[in-house]
């Protein structure tokens, strides 16, 4: 399961910095300075990025065993600024935490 984790967490901080770089400097340019170039740009190429951060969070999950609820919330995060990152440090965090419940203790002796 770690390279599906690091699959995602590679496409979480692509998406997410898409998504940053069209909300913050691409729809003021397009609304405050008529320029729609980086809107154009930037949303088509977020636009292809988030079908991958898809394939890729429906991967992660299936390895993972999530439930659905869970799937569903972690691939919407792609949609809103900034929560990507957010939803990114959580699923490391479940998913390190687990496998680390799941190592057994070395034997002494």
């Amino acid at each position: 399961m770690g390279g599906a984790l690091t699959r995602y967490r590679v496409i979480a901080w692509i998406v997410g910095v898409a998504l940053a770089v069209l909300v913050l400097i691409g729809m003021p340019l397009k609304y405050l300075f008529d320029s729609p170039t980086v809107v154009a740009v930037v949303g088509t190429a977020h636009g292809w990025l988030y079908m991958v951060y898809l394939a890729l969070t429906f991967d992660l999950s299936r390895r993972a065993d999530w439930p659905l609820k869970r799937m569903l919330l972690v691939m919407l995060a792609g949609t809103v600024p900034f929560v990507s990152f957010y939803a990114e440090r959580r699923v490391s965090h479940w998913l390190t935490d687990a496998e680390r419940s799941r190592t057994p203790e070395p034997v002494a002796g």
